[in-house]
C-alpha cells in the first residue's frame, strides 16, 4: 500500500478501493479523480477501479483516452442529477460515497433507471472522445470527415468536425468491454445493458447536425462555413429522458435457438432498437427504502405552482409540504457608464420555498 501511495494521490487511492460496483459502469467512480492528477504511465492502468482486460489493455495503449474518460465520467454525473432534479428520482444515487463499496439497488438492480444510466454513459464516453478530437486533445485522432454531399449555393465545408466516427469506435470498446465478460453477472442482464448503451450512442448520431459560421462584409452572411457538430450532452440527455418515462418492460424469453428480451406486454414484436428497455419494475422512490436504492422525496424541494413531475402534491407523494423564507440577495438598478463599465446596486428580497414533508 505503501508503495501505492507513493504514486497517486492519497485522495484517489480510497476510489481505487472500492470492490465490486454495477459492473457496466463501475468507470463511473472515476468521477472522484482529481482533476490535479494525470494517468501518463502504463502502470497506473492496473490502479484505475474495475477495468476488465480489455480496458486495461486500452488504457495501457492509450493513455491519453482515460483522461477523456475520466472527464465523461464526470459528466454523466452532473447531467444525470441535473435532468433528473425535477423528479422523484434525482439521480443522486450515481454519486457514491468514497467510502461505499457499491451503488444504490436502483442502479444495480435492471431497472429502468439504470437503463437511463448506461445509455447516458455510453453516450457520454463517446461524445467526449468525439469533442476531445475535435479540440486536439487525443493525439490518435483528429477532425471527423468532410460530408460527401454537396452544399447548397452560399454553403462550404470547412472548421472541424466533432469525430463522431472515432467517439463511437473507441467509447463502445471501452463502455461495453465488461458485459461481454463470462463472468457479468446473468445473461439477462448483459442484453440489456449493451441493448441500452447502444440506444445511448443511436441518440449520439441523431445529434450531429449542421453548425455553420457567417462570413461576409459587415456580417451580410454571404456565404457560410459549415461542419457537422454534436449537440451538448444535455440535449442528449433530454431526449434519453424522454426515452427512459416510455421504456419498455421486458422479459428473457426463448426465441428461436437462443433466449432474447422481448416485451413483457407486447411478446409479438421484438424490441425496438431505438427503445431504452428495463427488467425489474422500480419503485415509486417516495419513501426511503435502502434495499430498493430509494432516498425518498422527505425534504426535497417543490414547487407549489407546478403541475409537472417537481409539483409539491407529486414530489411530495400526497404527504403535503412545509414552507420556509429566504432571503435572496441580487444586483439591481444596474446603470451602463461610457466606456466602458456597469455599476449596480445590491437588492434583498424575500422567497417563500417549499419542501416535503
Amino acid at each position: 500500500m505503501k508503495k501505492m501511495s507513493n504514486t497517486l494521490p492519497l485522495s484517489l487511492l480510497t476510489v481505487l478501493l472500492l470492490s465490486q460496483i454495477c459492473s457496466g459502469i463501475k468507470w463511473l467512480a472515476l468521477s472522484h479523480t482529481p482533476v490535479s492528477l494525470h494517468i501518463n504511465q502504463t502502470h497506473h492502468c492496473k490502479l484505475l477501479p474495475g477495468l476488465v482486460s480489455s480496458q486495461a489493455q486500452l488504457c495501457r495503449s492509450n493513455l491519453e483516452l482515460m483522461q477523456t474518460i475520466i472527464a465523461a465520467a464526470r459528466e454523466v454525473k452532473k447531467t444525470c442529477q441535473k435532468t433528473f432534479a425535477d423528479m422523484r428520482w434525482n439521480c443522486s444515487s450515481i454519486d457514491i460515497p468514497s467510502d461505499s463499496s457499491r451503488y444504490r439497488p436502483d442502479l444495480d438492480r435492471g431497472t429502468r433507471e439504470s437503463a437511463f444510466v448506461y445509455a447516458l454513459s455510453a453516450a457520454a464516453i463517446s461524445h467526449t472522445i468525439a469533442r476531445a478530437c475535435t479540440s486536439g486533445d487525443l493525439r490518435l485522432c483528429s477532425c471527423g470527415p468532410i460530408p460527401g454531399e454537396i452544399p447548397e449555393p452560399g454553403y462550404r465545408w470547412g472548421g472541424c468536425a466533432d469525430n463522431l466516427h472515432y467517439g463511437l469506435v473507441m467509447g463502445s470498446k471501452f463502455s461495453d468491454a465488461p458485459m461481454k465478460m463470462k463472468k457479468a453477472g446473468s445473461h439477462a442482464n448483459k442484453l440489456m445493458h449493451l441493448h441500452n448503451s447502444e440506444v445511448g450512442r443511436q441518440a449520439l448520431r441523431d445529434a450531429l447536425v449542421m453548425k455553420c459560421k457567417c462570413h461576409g462584409v459587415s456580417g451580410s452572411c454571404s456565404i457560410r462555413t459549415c461542419w457537422r457538430g454534436l449537440q451538448d450532452l444535455k440535449d442528449i440527455a433530454m431526449d434519453l429522458k424522454t426515452k427512459y418515462l416510455s421504456a419498455t418492460k421486458v422479459v428473457h424469453r426463448p426465441m428461436g435457438t437462443r433466449k432474447q428480451l422481448v416485451p413483457k406486454d407486447i411478446d409479438i414484436r421484438p424490441v425496438r432498437e431505438n427503445e431504452l428497455v428495463y427488467l425489474q419494475s422500480s419503485p415509486d422512490f417516495c419513501a426511503k427504502n435502502d434495499k430498493l436504492g430509494s432516498v425518498g422525496t422527505q425534504d426535497r424541494q417543490c414547487n407549489k405552482t407546478s403541475i409537472g413531475s417537481d409539483s409539491c402534491d407529486l414530489m411530495c407523494c400526497g404527504r403535503g409540504y412545509n414552507p420556509y423564507t429566504e432571503k435572496l440577495v441580487e444586483r439591481c438598478h444596474c446603470k451602463y457608464h461610457w466606456c466602458c463599465y456597469v455599476t449596480c446596486k445590491k437588492c434583498e428580497r424575500i422567497v417563500e420555498r417549499y419542501v416535503c414533508k
